[in-house]
């Protein structure tokens, strides 16, 4: 049942239509520039889903937010927008959106209680041991002080802050939670955020953030990830928000420790809090901060109470901040920048805090500066893509009357700061008040808590110009002569927080001299002790009593210059990308030699854009062998790290370079690549030509010949149609009586396939008889699909088929004689009719075949699936048996007319049976059956 909506259903107010075009114009460009050379985007219509059809994500829709901002001059709901599924609804936030202008100047915040805060008053003693110290002391000395403000949703206090962590506290004791019990909450940043997490540690517990998507539509997207860490926490209890808990109940078969699925307000209880005498220790874990990096083998990286308040004071001292000072974050409270350098930070020193959704900076970049303008902001961070999202994304006219002036550190870390970036941030905000000398780029990890260098306060980015070629081959970062080629510019983190320390050694563990180049390994009181439960990963990170980082780097003058992508580590968007897991999967497809894979990331000599590059050693000549190993190891890399990669290079064995204790040399690698000399020794230049002209010569005889053998194909295919088809519906439509027209449609389409040549695989097809029926669900991927499923399925099967088949009058009339039931799209209540008929022929002994993805499309994947069928499979008390059809959209694709010779596979799974007919049950019947196709297919998961 397709999800869009009925043009004849009224949405009131009704707009016109010439706003009803002038928004569809706003829309179409955008999705235009998002996907250039894809379908004519002028074809889609108001009532064309925004996600799939126009194909805007969550940042496009920001951009498009920001767009029709500036067209209709009004303010549109963030969340609203981001919910919404069509044009018409976006139509409907314009006509209500605020009458006034944006952006409106703001009258800074009167501060008040910040006025009155001071070190001596504010801040708590040295003495507090663990964050709970911190939390009782401020509550006790000025409870009914602001703590925070949360941005459109009101201030949160001290007191207020307490209060409701222990009520947290007490539920979770009620639910039978033990002092060392993980808590996971996947949380939007709010009040309930921090009662949950602090919550968690006043009960004893381990909480254990997780990132909440930013729609509820996307929480399948992130299902996997969170059941990996999910299941190596062994949490006990998951905490979000209620709507999300229906569809992440389906992570507890993942996740043997987890017990409960709750929202924020199940734990709510009033009574006593629980004990604390145990939890005055410093070095009892605070938290786990889980990293970005593995989805396989998920680390968590274990933070003590002492761990945290030893990182929040070097920080604090490094970057001289008091009680008077004012931090205002956009930052994710799941991720280590926002938590501790933010919302703990302020516990430690008594800064007030003010407090943006992620969703307020990336609807509108603007926001953020606005609210260090309103309410005059003196410290803020952010990754170095905010600032030049700021720098390049916001109109000029969103910007009148912007004073920056209060804002004195500007922090930018948690992935590469750009040079390029810090200058046209500063050259474009100066305007506004803001001064370079605030720009503060910082480095840290969450194996350091967050942060572990930092530059002198108030000094600004210190840029290094090196030569690019002398740090790449000799690895040492010496000033480029005058007549060489431009620099690299790198810019410095600063120098390791107080009490911490900073090295930089070779392979051998020695350490280097100033500007040399090597691995950056740290230690220090912030050091984490390991991950959890993980003795591998852990084991690897500690070099004596250094802990590695991963990153690259050198030191000058004392301070710290990162050349991050040059070795193992690859960052991209912020993340950090280990290439170690996805060699080793690619190690295990057949046809790649086993340690023969390397991964690295790599300039393009032609375009000087950064690639992230496979390198596999393999036997296999075959050219399609080869493109089934690029195929595989393509979707291996979205499975293990989220992004495709951007060139999977296949080579003979011994292309790939090692250490003589057999470590792979990817940084070698990387420079044959640059170079060209991936392939090892150039041949000599005749031998080059010669076989470059017998190649050519011999892919374009090969071609020639595939391509005249497809077309006869073809025209082959639309011969059996002409001869054999036609007669063939025509006996359907004159046969009397239903079972023998079923028999008749069933063998003409066998001998359909027969005559092209298509023999399908059948596989685990049980035996279907009359005598009880069942449901069969496929995945549609092609129109050819129904003709494989005639010729395979016992004849007294019946199709069920979407309404709008019927308007057409020949269509109608074939699919009326088979039987077919039909059921409406569009119109929610005349579905449920339909529905409800559809459980009654099942009732009566009927066998039912469904399409649970409603409709099919040219791009491969599995799209979610209805829940029709398996409400009527439910109800009726009928077994699912799911299919899996192989082939057919390669057949005949969607929207193409001319087939093409394709293996078609029949893949039959056991039946899964209903448990019950609630909404939960039809969900884990849907998923089970989903689930069982997925895993026969070669295709994507679309869903997610």
């Amino acid at each position: 049942m397709n999800d869009r909506r009925d043009p004849t259903i009224p949405c009131a107010p009704q707009p016109g239509l010439a706003d009803a075009q002038r928004l569809l114009g706003i829309v179409r460009a955008l999705a235009a520039e998002l996907r250039p050379g894809a379908q004519d985007v002028s074809t889609l219509g108001i009532d064309h889903s925004l996600e799939r059809d126009f194909g805007l994500d969550s940042l496009a829709r920001a951009e498009l937010l920001t767009r029709i901002e500036h067209e209709y001059g009004s303010r549109i709901n963030e969340e609203a927008l981001m919910a919404a599924d069509t044009p018409r609804d976006l139509l409907s936030l314009a006509a209500h959106g605020a009458a006034a202008a944006i952006p409106a100047t703001m009258p800074a915040v009167p501060v008040v209680q910040g006025a009155a805060r001071t070190a001596a008053a504010n801040r708590p003693p040295d003495s507090a041991a663990t964050l709970m110290d911190l939390i009782d002391w401020h509550a006790a000395s000025h409870g009914d002080e602001l703590y925070a403000t949360l941005q459109g949703s009101g201030d949160l206090s001290y007191g207020s802050m307490r209060a409701g962590a222990l009520a947290v506290a007490t539920g979770l004791a009620r639910q039978g939670l033990a002092a060392g019990d993980r808590v996971a909450l996947m949380l939007p940043t709010g009040r309930d955020f921090f009662d949950v997490f602090f919550g968690a540690l006043y009960a004893g517990c381990i909480p254990v953030p997780l990132y909440p998507p930013a729609r509820l539509s996307q929480i399948e997207d992130h299902m996997r990830r969170s059941a990996g860490i999910l299941a190596n926490a062994e949490a006990a209890i998951l905490v979000t928000a209620p709507p999300a808990k229906p569809l992440l109940r389906l992570l507890r078969p993942q996740c043997a420790a987890l017990r409960q699925i709750l929202a924020p307000a199940d734990l709510s209880a009033a009574g006593d809090a629980p004990s604390d005498a145990w939890r005055r220790r410093a070095d009892d874990i605070a938290f786990l901060q889980y990293t970005s990096g593995s989805t396989g083998n998920p680390k968590g990286v274990v933070l003590t109470h002492a761990n945290l308040l030893a990182n929040l004071r070097a920080m604090e001292r490094a970057a001289h901040v008091t009680a008077a000072d004012v931090f205002v974050s956009w930052l994710p409270l799941y991720h280590d920048m926002g938590l501790i350098g933010a919302c703990m930070g302020s516990l430690q020193v008594g800064f007030r805090l003010v407090l943006l959704s992620p969703t307020d900076f990336l609807t509108r970049p603007a926001s953020w500066l606005w609210a260090i303008h309103q309410h005059r902001g003196t410290l803020s961070a952010a990754p170095n893509f905010a600032y030049e999202l700021c720098a390049s994304k916001i109109d000029e006219k969103d910007l009148a009357g912007l004073d920056l002036s209060s804002w004195r550190l500007a922090y930018n870390g948690a992935e590469p700061v750009s040079s390029e970036t810090i200058d046209s941030f500063t050259a474009r905000f100066a305007r506004y008040g803001f001064d370079r000398a605030a720009m503060t780029p910082v480095y840290g990890l969450a194996e350091c808590s967050v942060g572990l260098a930092f530059p002198p306060a108030g000094r600004g980015p210190c840029v290094d110009q090196v030569d690019r070629e002398t740090l790449a081959r000799q690895g040492i970062a010496r000033a480029p002569d005058r007549s060489e080629r431009k620099a690299l510019k790198l810019v410095s983190s600063g120098l390791p927080l107080p009490g911490h320390q900073i090295r930089i050694a070779d392979l051998a563990g020695h350490e280097l001299p100033e500007r040399s180049l090597g691995h950056v390994q740290f230690q220090g009181p912030s050091a984490t002790t390991g991950y959890f439960r993980n003795p591998d990963a852990t084991a690897a990170l500690f070099d004596g009593p250094w802990l590695k980082t991963g990153d690259m780097g050198y030191i000058a003058a004392g301070e710290l210059y990162l050349a991050g992508r040059l070795k193992d580590i690859i960052i991209r968007a912020g993340q950090h990308l280990f290439p170690q897991e996805l060699e080793e999967a690619i190690s295990r497809v057949s046809g790649v030699r086993k340690g023969g894979v390397a991964v690295f990331p790599a300039t393009d000599a032609r375009s000087g854009t950064e690639r992230l590059v496979v390198l596999a050693e393999t036997l296999e000549e075959n050219d399609d062998a080869r493109s089934q190993i690029r195929t595989e190891i393509s979707h291996l890399a979205v499975d293990l790290m989220g992004m495709p990669v951007d060139e999977v290079l296949l080579a003979p064995p011994r292309t790939v370079l090692k250490t003589s204790s057999g470590k792979l040399r990817r940084a070698a690698c990387r420079e044959l690549y640059e170079r060209g000399e991936i392939h090892g020794t150039p041949r000599a230049p005749w031998r080059q030509l010669l076989r470059i002209a017998i190649s050519g010569a011999s892919i374009q005889f090969a071609r020639f010949l595939h391509q005249a053998s497809a077309w006869l194909w073809a025209a082959w295919v639309w011969t059996v149609c002409v001869v054999f088809a036609l007669p063939a519906c025509l006996m359907v439509v004159l046969l009397p009586g239903r079972p023998l027209r079923r028999r008749s449609a069933r063998a003409s389409a066998r001998l359909g396939l027969a005559l092209t040549g298509l023999s399908p695989k059948i596989e685990g097809l049980p035996e279907l008889g009359r005598s009880a029926p069942v449901v069969i669900v496929a995945n549609h991927a092609s129109y050819t699909d129904v003709i494989l499923l005639t010729a395979v399925l016992p004849p007294h099967f019946t199709f069920v088929a979407k309404q709008e088949l019927q308007r057409s009058q020949p269509l109608a009339l074939l699919l009326g004689r088979l039987g077919c039931a039909f059921v409406e799209r569009f119109d929610p209540a005349r579905g449920v009719e339909d529905t409800s008929a559809l459980e009654k022929r099942i009732i009566g002994g009927e066998s039912l075949v469904f399409f649970p993805e409603g409709t099919f499309r040219r791009e491969p994947g599995l799209m979610p699936f209805r829940l029709g069928a398996f409400r009527c499979a439910a109800r009726a008390r009928a077994p699912v048996i799911p299919i899996a059809l192989l082939g057919t959209r390669s057949l005949l694709r969607d929207g193409r007319w001319w087939p093409s010779h394709a293996s078609l596979a029949f893949i039959a799974s056991e039946a899964v049976f209903a448990s019950g007919d609630d909404w939960q049950a039809v969900l884990r019947l849907r998923d089970a059956a989903r689930d069982k196709i997925r895993a026969r297919l070669q295709e994507p998961d679309a869903a997610a």
